[in-house]
């Protein structure tokens, strides 16, 4: 993962309400339906998208894709901030890109399914 702000290991909890409640919707995605990922992006005006992996033999899409996807299809123009809840050790690059084309420094946490917050991508 590049350039984790935060070190690994603090809780969710330890970040401001507004990220918290961001990894919280991420982790509810990916509980919710099962999914490799959940994921959850914060828009210019304070919505909140939430999304979870698709895996079909037709369609891939990570859980930060949908989610950004469904912010876009919302009319959201900027991504304030994002999460990913994931047993992976790191940030998938496809959902890192496509924060970025909305948002060249909006910190994307990455957490464990448990929670436990495993750094923030900040570039």
């Amino acid at each position: 993962m590049p350039d984790q702000t935060i070190p690994a290991g603090l809780a969710a909890a330890e970040l401001k309400p507004e990220d918290a409640k961001l990894v919280t919707l991420a982790r509810s995605a990916r509980a919710r339906v099962g999914a490799a990922e959940g994921a959850s992006v914060r828009d210019q005006d304070g919505r909140t998208y939430a999304a979870a992996t698709v895996s079909l033999p037709s369609l891939k899409v990570t859980a930060l894709q949908l989610a950004v996807a469904s912010a876009v299809a919302a009319g959201a123009s900027t991504i304030e901030a994002a999460a990913v809840a994931t047993a992976a050790e790191s940030l998938d690059g496809l959902g890192h890109i496509a924060v970025r084309d909305l948002a060249v420094a909006a910190p994307i946490h990455v957490a464990a399914p448990d929670g436990t917050l495993r750094g923030t991508v900040t570039e």
